[in-house]
């Protein structure tokens, strides 16, 4: 997608520091951090959000998972707790249609959310 932030950043047009990185997503810190970690896991897939996630999605969703775990043990928060979130769509704050999740983590995070 020519004017998606996300695809311009797996694509090096913009150049960041990734976190982590493999063939399926890549990682890096929020901008505007809402936790001491806080974190966008990102698939090189575009997908715009969790509505146009196909039925072949299936694995790489789980894959995003399993790096969220990786995430949480090499930064010591596995076992005190983090989120991760997904937004689809204006009114749940989604604002880059790619879709991504923000791995959230060193600090009490209160329910409900916002």
């Amino acid at each position: 997608m020519i004017d998606c932030l996300f695809c311009k950043i797996i694509s090096g047009t913009i150049p960041v520091k990734p976190v982590y990185e493999d063939d399926l997503v890549i990682v890096i810190q929020d901008i505007t951090p809402q936790a001491p970690h806080h974190l966008l896991i990102i698939p090189r897939k575009h997908i715009v959000n969790c509505l146009d996630i196909a039925h072949e999605d299936r694995e790489l969703i789980g894959h995003i998972h399993q790096v969220a775990a990786k995430l949480a043990w090499e930064r010591g928060v596995a076992e005190s707790g983090f989120r991760l979130v997904t937004n689809s769509n204006g009114d749940a704050g989604q604002s880059v249609f790619h879709i991504h999740f923000h791995f959230l983590a060193g600090r009490h995070l209160q329910w409900p959310p916002g």
